[in-house]
């Protein structure tokens, strides 16, 4: 497919309203390491949480999304809206606790929490961990969807794609990054965030239309499920099929052992990207860039919102009409951008590719943007040269973003799908998650908890895989059987129990932390009050934080509003009135719910 004069000027466009603002904040992020990667702690909620929607939003989630629903029907999405409760805990549970621990990056915490050599050595082993391997893990997904887009797009091959993105797309990305700082990620988000839900809307509508519009789409939708015979379960269902039992395996159909991993234990026990338990990464730093508490929380509830109800509708209607329009795909990933290249008027072609170049690098832009303040500010500053120059920390900065573009290249190269990074992701942080929850609200908790944490995580998912590969060598029965999904469900089970026992175990037999490095966390971060009594003695405080209760109770009403949010704007797109008002009133009635439970104006904190 060829582009025209129009398409290109389109692109061109958009590339250069990105490196304007990338220009236009250069003086603003040059300053400080604090104004370069918390932009001075002066964002707005609707800035920042804006912000977190579009890192999320990258090329790779609309295609992700389209294999799910065309393997597992919509029910496959619990894959990733199973992770909303951990949000949520974030919202009403932690986000006030790191807007007040004034911290940069969340890789901090480890020697703000801890002490000692074991803190240091968390803190420089999470900062090459997470700021290179897993980081470039996600940037590396990210360019394969990015290689899958442009070769549809164009008709070229997947190395030329791989070219396109690598020697130009990211390293364009990382000159607006390096030169911006957050501030320039912020607004070019807001700008590509924008642009991008017009492209998916787009999108979504003609594929529909080209099914012959919704009606008929659901229609034909039901007669392949008739045709299938009891083979099939309703692809449009939000929920598995219970009737087939926990490892029923049929077309359209999410096992039901998967579902409960997703929805009981994925989203406290997995550390993954936007959904870290606690809160974490880049979610973390918009909080530390928000202008006080207030700003802090609401970035992350609009987040949620936005990210688990509001957004995920147009893919969805997408991926029902590839499953229409073109059955039977040997990658049903790409079905996404052939609904897009083929029903699209081709004169909006050059909008489309803009759209979905949006998508990659706003996400590419705050990765490269997080990544190196974990190798500079929790790496090269702390451990190899601490007596150096703002300035000299801020060009360190641009080179680190350099080093992230060339590692996730090379990861894009050998990934065989984008799904296969999502799970290796999870299943690497499968177990992980108590610790960072507890480490907030037990006081005995302390570094070892989270360097075996992370450390039977790795050590027991490479088990698993290698043990599976020598059995399949041999000839002999893998360790788990069945389908994919029940498979991913089996290992990461066993995972999280290892994980879970072994941080446990080292907790209670390793000694706590020092008396006066809790009793300063306890007074700069004034958690609740239950798991850190004896550290409030010595504190001698006795303006004791009593909130759960009141958090817990927004953090159940948040889930019930964007669950049902979720759901009622699916029962509108189908058409469904009745049951859209109620879910419909629902939401409303917890958004109400919340917004009374809401802390008053005086117990807000502006540090």
């Amino acid at each position: 497919m060829t582009l025209s004069a129009a398409d290109w000027a389109a692109i061109v466009g958009y590339l250069l309203i990105t490196l304007v603002l990338g220009l236009y904040f250069r003086s603003r992020s040059g300053k400080s390491t604090e104004d370069y990667f918390v932009s001075g702690r002066n964002v707005s909620w609707w800035l920042a949480g804006t912000s977190m929607v579009a890192t999320t939003f990258a090329a790779d989630t609309p295609l992700a999304v389209t294999g799910l629903v065309y393997a597992n029907g919509i029910a496959g999405n619990w894959l990733w809206w199973s992770f909303l409760p951990s949000g949520m805990m974030t919202v009403f549970l932690f986000a006030r606790m790191w807007r007040r621990s004034g911290l940069i990056t969340d890789v901090q915490f480890a020697e703000f929490r801890y002490s000692g050599k074991p803190a240091a050595f968390l803190r420089g082993f999470r900062a090459v961990y997470l700021g290179l391997l897993m980081n470039c893990l996600i940037l590396g997904w990210v360019t394969k969807a990015m290689v899958n887009i442009i070769s549809t797009s164009l008709g070229v091959s997947d190395a030329k794609a791989l070219a396109i993105c690598v020697f130009f797309l990211m390293p364009f990305t990382g000159i607006y990054v390096s030169l911006g700082g957050l501030w320039g990620v912020l607004w070019t988000d807001l700008f590509q965030f924008v642009l991008k839900m017009a492209i998916v809307i787009g999108v979504a509508w003609y594929g529909v239309r080209a099914a012959g519009g919704m009606q008929q789409l659901l229609a034909t939708l039901a007669a392949k499920r008739a045709e299938a015979g009891p083979g099939a379960s309703d692809i449009t269902a939000m929920l598995p099929d219970f009737s087939r039992g926990l490892t029923g395996e049929a077309l359209w159909t999410l096992p039901v052992i998967t579902f409960v991993v997703h929805l009981a234990v994925q989203w406290w026990a997995f550390w993954y990207p936007g959904a870290e338990p606690g809160g974490g990464g880049y979610i973390a730093q918009r909080i530390f860039s928000a202008r006080d508490e207030r700003h802090g929380l609401l970035s992350v509830l609009w987040f949620n919102l936005a990210h688990y109800a509001l957004r995920p509708w147009p893919w969805i209607l997408t991926a029902l009409a590839a499953v229409v329009l073109y059955p039977g795909l040997a990658q049903p990933e790409r079905g996404y951008m052939l609904v897009a290249t083929r029903n699209t008027p081709h004169a909006v072609l050059g909008i489309l590719l803009a759209g979905f170049m949006a998508a990659f690098m706003s996400t590419v832009a705050t990765q490269l943007n997080w990544g190196s303040s974990y190798l500079v500010e929790d790496f090269y500053r702390r451990f190899l040269k601490r007596d150096g120059s703002e300035s000299h920390y801020v060009n360190a900065s641009r080179l680190a973003t350099v080093l992230l573009v060339l590692v996730a290249a090379a990861v894009a190269w050998q990934l065989t799908s984008v799904s296969e990074g999502w799970k290796i992701v999870l299943e690497l942080g499968a177990g992980t998650g108590g610790v960072y929850l507890l480490r907030w609200y037990w006081w005995r908790v302390n570094a070892w908890s989270e360097i075996s944490a992370m450390a039977a995580a790795l050590v027991t998912t490479l088990s698993l895989h290698s043990g599976s590969l020598w059995m399949a060598m041999l000839g002999r029965a893998k360790p788990f059987s069945g389908s994919d999904p029940v498979v991913f469900a089996k290992t990461t089970l066993c995972t999280t129990g290892v994980t879970t026992l072994t941080w446990l175990v080292t907790t209670l037999l390793t000694a706590p932390e020092k008396n006066d490095t809790l009793v300063k966390f306890y007074k700069k971060v004034r958690p609740q009050i239950t798991g850190w009594k004896a550290v409030a003695q010595l504190a001698g405080e006795s303006n004791a934080t009593q909130d759960l209760g009141r958090n817990l109770l927004s953090w159940l009403l948040g889930c019930a509003m964007v669950y049902t949010m979720l759901a009622c704007i699916g029962q509108l797109c189908f058409g469904r009135y009745s049951s859209a008002g109620i879910l419909g009133a629902i939401a409303v009635i917890s958004a109400i719910a919340i917004s009374r439970s809401m802390p008053k104006p005086n117990e807000w904190r502006a540090n």
